[in-house]
């Protein structure tokens, strides 16, 4: 997946589409501000999980994963502008494959 994200309207695109947080939030609600990115808080919780439902995961799957891809995949991007490409399917694979250990 191409994602994009514009830092000053916290605007993201997958593929070229906008990726709004409504449906996300439906999930779970963790940020009712939107998407954030390149730090471990709510609004990066909430663009991790909306991309797992936009890659076709379901809810239930989303949510349990969406802690990990949070830390995986999001908190590194810049507090900038960012354009990456992440193959979500097979991280979810992964993920799947290989869950964590006990806290």
């Amino acid at each position: 997946m191409r994602i994009n994200g514009t830092w000053r309207t916290r605007q993201v695109w997958v593929n070229g589409r906008e990726l709004r947080p409504e449906r996300s939030q439906q999930v779970w609600n963790h940020s009712p501000d939107g998407f954030n990115w390149g730090y471990a808080g709510s609004g990066p919780a909430q663009l991790a999980l909306a991309i797992l439902l936009a890659a076709g995961c379901g809810d239930e799957l989303a949510v349990r994963l969406h802690q990990r891809f949070k830390f995986d995949a999001i908190t590194p991007l810049p507090q900038a502008d960012f354009d990456v490409s992440i193959d979500v399917a097979s991280w979810v694979v992964a993920a799947v494959d290989d869950p964590p250990g006990p806290n």
